[in-house]
């Protein structure tokens, strides 16, 4: 009994010698691969300010469009005659507004 006791016990230390062996050479190698992480930053830096312009350009479009949607409902409020087109009208108004103002202070918060 003991030997299959102490045999599965040698072959399961043996796997966990092996196991933490593989998982050091594997660190070591990696760190042998890595790279300046600042150079890799910058570069990520630099790819980030590259888009924003067109996120911020894609912001001022978006508010256009719901700017005609805003209007047209507003339109069609007031030709129907409900109470509240001044409170609608006022909601996306200032929807609008928002996206140009989150875009516009974006691009000075960065310094874009």
């Amino acid at each position: 009994m003991c030997r299959m006791n102490c045999a599965g016990n040698g072959i399961l230390k043996r796997k966990i010698i092996q196991m933490a062996a593989t998982i050091v050479l594997t660190i070591t190698g990696m760190a042998a691969y890595a790279q300046d992480g600042s150079a890799g930053i910058e570069q990520a830096n630099t790819q980030v300010r590259s888009y924003f312009d067109v996120g911020c350009n894609l912001m001022y479009a978006i508010g256009a469009v719901l700017g005609l949607v805003g209007a047209i409902k507003v339109y069609q409020k007031w030709q129907h005659g409900h109470p509240d087109t001044g409170t609608t009208a006022a909601a996306w108004f200032g929807s609008c507004i928002f996206l140009v103002v989150v875009a516009t202070v974006l691009k000075s918060f960065f310094g874009l």
